[in-house]
């Protein structure tokens, strides 16, 4: 499915660096575009195309981990690491399908708004939603976003929090060894 080595190092040590990234960064761009319309019109595309990187991210990284997991002696702070790590992909593929849907919904509005012959101009050129149905939509995909952003970014945070536990734990001493070489 992916690279599982990279220079002869685990493909996941480097990957998650990648998710890492680009997870918060689509849940910014998310939540800006959904709750700012200038934000939104001035990103565009990309936004969700932001998000589908992360979202391509999360499954080459979980395979690379899954790979890693089978050459390491069996931990229970890895297992839980795995497990945390197979929860990320419904949320990013969320905050994908979101920022997929506002992206739409902004372009469809555009589109129909050029089409209209307007006497004066929108006083907020940039809204989404003419109609209190279009501005529920509107309303109900901001704040599936945001939950979708924060969720993610969360999520992000677990996970890596238990990978580094169970990479460092007991790999370093308390004190230093007090001549400085590191030896």
């Amino acid at each position: 499915m992916g690279p599982t080595e990279i220079n002869g190092l685990p493909a996941h040590a480097l990957l998650v660096h990648v998710v890492i990234v680009l997870v918060p960064v689509a849940a910014v761009l998310v939540g800006l575009s959904s709750a700012w319309p200038a934000a939104r019109r001035r990103l565009g595309a990309v936004t969700p195309l932001v998000a589908l990187a992360a979202l391509v991210s999360v499954p080459l990284t979980t395979h690379a981990g899954e790979w890693l997991e089978e050459r390491v002696p069996a931990d229970p702070l890895v297992q839980r690491h795995a497990e945390l790590g197979d929860s990320l992909l419904p949320w990013v593929g969320g905050l994908f399908v979101l920022a997929a849907v506002s992206w739409a919904l902004s372009r469809r509005s555009a589109s129909s708004d050029s089409s209209e012959p307007t006497s004066s101009p929108s006083p907020d050129p940039a809204h989404v939603a003419s109609s209190p149905a279009q501005r529920g939509i509107v309303v109900l995909v901001a704040a599936l976003s945001i939950v979708a952003a924060v969720g993610s970014v969360v999520q992000t945070y677990r996970i890596g929090d238990s990978g580094a536990k169970a990479v460092w734990h007991d790999s370093f001493s308390q004190t230093a060894d007090g001549d400085g070489d590191g030896d």
